[in-house]
């Protein structure tokens, strides 16, 4: 095997480099992250099968943190331990710490340019759809059933309409998820039938 081939073959190599480039060229956040992340992890590497990778986002979201770093970490955690985890943590962080830096020094040489407003108010458009895909790819997966929606339409509605803290929308879907799987379980005991 050549040292190339050795380089390719790398995975600690390979972690890093995925989300070096998924670092640099996302813009929008981690939230927009999320489609590419499943693209590379799950259809192009096969790191993941696509339940893993919607336990991912689902531990990612809700951990305290960005949840791109989080997804970086636990992927990287999956694919080589604890170093796998620092490795692409590092890979995912590195482009944004230095394209900070450089874009603090050139802004504040700008001010309000006109045309860097355009070009931020196109960013932020083109960000928003990439969030409102990745939920779609995401929601699709996950909401099988009329449970399933209702539960998520009444998250959305609390955090988006009643401003409540994403986390107690969390910790309430898993208490109504607890019910409802023992309600099942126990409906199924006696002998009814699933829903």
């Amino acid at each position: 095997m050549s040292k190339l081939e050795k380089v390719k073959n790398n995975l600690f190599l390979q972690l890093f480099w995925t989300f070096f480039k998924l670092g640099l060229f996302t813009i929008g956040g981690g939230m927009a992250m999320i489609p590419l992340i499943q693209d590379i992890v799950v259809d192009k590497k096969k790191w993941m099968t696509e339940e893993e990778a919607v336990d991912c986002i689902a531990v990612s979201q809700g951990l305290p943190g960005v949840i791109a770093i989080n997804m970086a970490t636990y992927i990287g955690q999956t694919k080589k331990g604890i170093l796998g985890a620092i490795v692409a943590t590092i890979g995912v962080i590195l482009p944004s710490f230095i394209i900070i830096i450089l874009v603090i020094k050139v802004l504040a040489g700008i001010g309000e340019n006109r045309y860097v407003n355009g070009a931020l108010a196109g960013i932020k458009a083109a960000a928003t759809g990439l969030i409102a895909y990745s939920a779609y790819k995401v929601g699709r997966q996950v909401l099988k059933g009329p449970f399933q929606w209702v539960l998520a339409l009444l998250s959305f509605v609390a955090i988006a309409v009643f401003s409540v803290n994403a986390v107690w929308a969390i910790v309430a879907g898993i208490l109504a998820g607890l019910i409802y799987t023992a309600v099942k379980e126990k409906k199924n005991g006696n002998g009814g039938e699933s829903q």
